[in-house]
C-alpha cells in the first residue's frame, strides 16, 4: 500500500493567509527552520495506479499538480482518482471536489450525514450536479466494513467518532454518529494496515482498539497545547472545543502514542499555530524522542 500525503496543514494551510503568527511571520521571512503546508489531504493506492482520494481540500488542484503518479495518462481527459472518502464534510476537506467537476462522474463514500450536509448546509453536491454527477456511495460508521470495486484489494473499517458536525450543518448542536469519522485501511494481500484520523478529539475505547491494530497511525496534530490559539490571541477557542485532541499534557496525543509502540506514528493536519512547525523546536525535540513524526507535503509512505 501506498499513501501520498497531498496536504499535511490544517484549515488556512501554512502560512495562512491572513495570520502573522509566530510560526507565520517567521516562516515567509525564512526565519525559521520549517515547511510550508497546504490544507490536508491524502492518497491511497494498492497499486500506484488506481488511486483513492480521502477528503478534497481547497488546495487539491496544486497538491494534484505536485503528485504526478495521479495525474492524467491515456486520452484527452482522464484521472487516476477512482474514488472519493469524505472524513466529514467540513469545509475544509470538501470545498476540493468543485475542482473535480470536470469530466466523468465522481464515486464519492461517505456517511449519511455528511451527505445530508453536502446537499442541504453546504450544497456542494447540488452544485456539482449541474457539472458531473456525483453518485454516492453511504458507508458504515459501526465498525464494519466495505470495498470499492476500482480498489479491490483495499478494505476499510469505518468508526464514528466524537465530534461537532461544521456551523451550517442542520443538526450543529444536535451531533449523529457519521458527523465525523476514523479509518482503517488494510491491504488485503499483504494485512498491511493504516489508521487515518485527522480530527480526532477524544480516544474512545473503540478508537484505541482500532490503532493497536494498525502498522502505521496518521492522527490528529493539529494543536500542541490546549489553550493554543487563546495563548497565541488568535482565536477564542481550546483544541477540545474544536473536536482536536493536543499532543502535549495528560492524556495528550503523545501519551496515547506511547501506549502503542510497535506503529510508525505520523501527526497530520497540523495548525500553523503548532510550535512543531518548527523543525528546531523543543517541542519537535520532544517528539524525536517519542519517534513521532510530523507529516509534510509530498510526503510517502509505503507499506
Amino acid at each position: 500500500m501506498k499513501i501520498r500525503i497531498l496536504g499535511s496543514g490544517a484549515g488556512g494551510g501554512f502560512p495562512q493567509w491572513n495570520c502573522n503568527c509566530n510560526n507565520c511571520r517567521r516562516l515567509r521571512h525564512n526565519e525559521m527552520n520549517g515547511k510550508a503546508r497546504t490544507q490536508s489531504s491524502i492518497a491511497v493506492s494498492s497499486d500506484n495506479n488506481n488511486w483513492l482520494l480521502i477528503n478534497a481540500s481547497p488546495d487539491i488542484r496544486a497538491q494534484l499538480e505536485a503528485f504526478p503518479a495521479i495525474q492524467p495518462k491515456e486520452g484527452l481527459r482522464d484521472t487516476s482518482i477512482k474514488a472519493v472518502l469524505l472524513m466529514d464534510s467540513q469545509i475544509d476537506h470538501a470545498t476540493g471536489l468543485l475542482m473535480l467537476r470536470e469530466g466523468k462522474p465522481l464515486d464519492i463514500y461517505c456517511s449519511e450525514m455528511v451527505k445530508q450536509d453536502l446537499t442541504s448546509g453546504f450544497p456542494i453536491f447540488n452544485m456539482l450536479s449541474h457539472y458531473c454527477t456525483v453518485n454516492h456511495h453511504p458507508i458504515p460508521v459501526d465498525g464494519s466494513s466495505f470495498t470499492i470495486l476500482a480498489l479491490a484489494d483495499l478494505r476499510f473499517y469505518t468508526r464514528a467518532l466524537k465530534s461537532k458536525a461544521p456551523p451550517y450543518s442542520p443538526h450543529r448542536h444536535d451531533p449523529h454518529e457519521g458527523d465525523n469519522i476514523g479509518v482503517v485501511i488494510e491491504q488485503q494481500s499483504t494485512g498491511k494496515k493504516v489508521f487515518y484520523s485527522p480530527g480526532l478529539g477524544e480516544i474512545e475505547e473503540h478508537v484505541m482498539s482500532a490503532m493497536q491494530t494498525a502498522d502505521c497511525l496518521l492522527v490528529d496534530g493539529t494543536f500542541w497545547t490546549e489553550d493554543e490559539m487563546i495563548d497565541q490571541q488568535v482565536g477564542k477557542k481550546q483544541a477540545s472545543q474544536m473536536g482536536h485532541l493536543p499532543q502535549s499534557g495528560s492524556g495528550g496525543m503523545i501519551e496515547v502514542l506511547n501506549k502503542i509502540p510497535n506503529a510508525r506514528k505520523i501527526l497530520i493536519h497540523i495548525n500553523n499555530t503548532n510550535p512543531i512547525l518548527d523543525e528546531d523546536s523543543g517541542q519537535r525535540k520532544i517528539l524525536d524522542v517519542a519517534d513521532i513524526e510530523v507529516a509534510y507535503d509530498g510526503m510517502e509512505i509505503d507499506l
